[in-house]
């Protein structure tokens, strides 16, 4: 019965990891990636245009 004692906690750990990975890939993209995306790109841009001497970031630039 010491195996099972021993196996257990490892058992327990790989189930609850894959379910976070599964969790993790199911919540990229999908109908919210535009409005993540929309809401990362205004913090850039506050967070550029609150530097001082911060010139505003072109396509060409990137």
């Amino acid at each position: 019965m010491d195996y099972v004692s021993a196996l257990l906690p490892p058992a327990v750990m790989a189930v609850l990891f894959i379910g976070v990975i599964r969790v993790i890939v199911k919540t990229q993209g999908g109908a919210n990636k535009t409005k993540e995306d929309a809401f990362v790109d205004a913090a850039l841009a506050r967070a550029e245009g609150a530097q001082p001497g911060a010139q505003p970031a072109t396509k060409a630039d990137a």
